[in-house]
C-alpha cells in the first residue's frame, strides 16, 4: 500500500535519491565502526562518546547527547536497532517528510537522553552508567505512529500474530522492561520511555492540529 506524505516538506528534501532513514542507518553503522575501532586502539575514551550522568553533572562532554545516539553496545545491538529503524523510520518519513522527520528523530534522541539522566539522579546513586544507542529516538518514532496509525499491524518479539500499533507500542516498553529485569540485561528503559513520551506528545500535537490529515491516515490502517 502506498503511503503519501501527509505533512510534506515545504521544499524538496536535499536527500532526493536516498531517504533520510537510509542516511541515518549509514551514519549509525559508520560511526559505530569508527568509534569501536578508535576505542579499541585506545585513541578514544568511552566518555567522549557515551552519555554519562557524572560527566554531564560536571559540565563535560555535552556533545554526548548526540554522539551517544550513533554508538551501540555491540554488533547485535546495532543490528536490532537498525532493523527497527528501517521499518519504522521509512514509514514515518514518508508521512512527515524528510526535514520534519529528521528534526524529530534528533529531538527524540536528545529527550530520551535527558530522561535517562533524570532517572539516574533519582533512582540510583551510581552516576557512572553509560548510555548508547538509537533506540530512544526509535521509540520516539513509535510513539508518533501510535497516534498517527493506531491500527497499523506490527509484530512483536515472541508473538506470532500481528498486534495493532496502539497496543504494540506500550507493549514493547513493558516487554523490554520485563526482559531487563528477568534476565538482568542492561537495557536503557528510562531512555526508551523518554523517547516514547516525546513521540506521544508530538503525535498528540499532530492529531489535534491536523485532525483531517490524521483521519485520512487512519483509514489506510483499519
Amino acid at each position: 500500500m502506498a503511503v503519501y506524505q501527509v505533512f510534506p516538506d515545504k521544499k524538496r528534501s536535499v536527500f532526493k535519491r536516498i531517504s533520510v532513514t537510509t542516511w541515518l542507518i549509514i551514519l549509525n553503522v559508520l560511526f559505530f565502526l569508527v568509534f569501536y575501532f578508535l576505542i579499541s586502539l585506545g585513541v578514544l575514551k568511552m566518555d567522549y562518546i557515551a552519555l554519562n550522568p557524572s560527566n554531564i553533572i560536571n559540565h563535560l562532554y555535552i556533545w554526548t547527547f548526540i554522539t551517544s545516539m550513533f554508538m551501540h553496545g555491540g554488533f547485535f545491538h546495532l543490528f536490532v536497532n537498525m532493523l527497527s529503524l528501517f521499518f519504522v523510520g521509512n514509514l514515518l518519513e514518508r508521512i512527515l517528510g524528510g526535514k520534519r522527520y529528521f528534526a524529530f528523530y534528533i529531538a527524540a534522541g536528545i529527550f530520551s537522553g535527558l530522561l535517562f539522566l533524570v532517572s539516574s539522579f533519582i533512582f540510583t546513586s551510581d552516576f557512572n552508567l553509560y548510555a548508547v544507542g538509537a533506540s530512544g529516538a526509535i521509540f520516539g518514532l513509535i510513539g508518533v505512529l501510535m497516534f498517527l496509525t493506531p491500527n497499523l499491524p506490527v509484530y512483536l518479539l515472541f508473538i506470532p500474530v500481528p498486534v495493532k500499533m496502539k497496543y504494540a507500542a506500550p507493549g514493547m516498553l513493558v516487554l523490554l522492561w520485563v526482559v531487563s529485569i528477568g534476565l538482568s540485561v542492561p537495557i536503557g528503559n528510562a531512555a526508551h520511555l523518554g523517547g516514547f513520551l516525546f513521540g506521544v506528545f508530538y503525535g498528540f500535537y499532530l492529531r489535534k492540529k491536523y485532525p483531517n490529515k490524521v483521519n485520512y491516515l487512519s483509514k489506510h490502517f483499519r
